[in-house]
């Protein structure tokens, strides 16, 4: 059975603490094994790239790096606050993630 986090791929979030503290980005990329999420122009690192047949002159990149999830905090898109998320069920019986400030629920797209 997969994990279940309470921020998905596409979400806008929150960090809470680190280097990054109170910059917010739409996440990319979460990386379940890890627990961990690549957030946009959060913790971005310098890789050096050797030549390769790809590039010929190698060179200096700007990525993204990894983020623990326990650091980052979801964007209620209804009224632009972070918020902690829980998860009940819907009228059609579904479990549906909402946001615990409004009571209300977050769309999954």
């Amino acid at each position: 059975m997969a994990k279940k986090f309470h921020i998905r791929k596409g979400d806008t979030v929150k960090v809470l603490s680190g280097n990054d503290k109170g910059k917010t980005g739409k996440v990319l990329e979460i990386i379940v094994s890890k627990g961990q999420a690549i957030v946009e122009d959060v913790k971005v690192v310098t890789k050096h790239n050797k030549p390769s047949a790809t590039s010929p002159e190698g060179g200096i990149t700007k990525t993204e790096a990894p983020v623990n999830l326990s650091k980052l905090m979801l964007i209620d898109p209804a009224t632009g606050n972070a918020t902690r998320v829980g998860r009940k069920l819907n009228e059609k019986g579904k479990l549906q993630r909402y946001s615990k400030k409004t009571g209300e629920f977050i769309n999954n797209g």
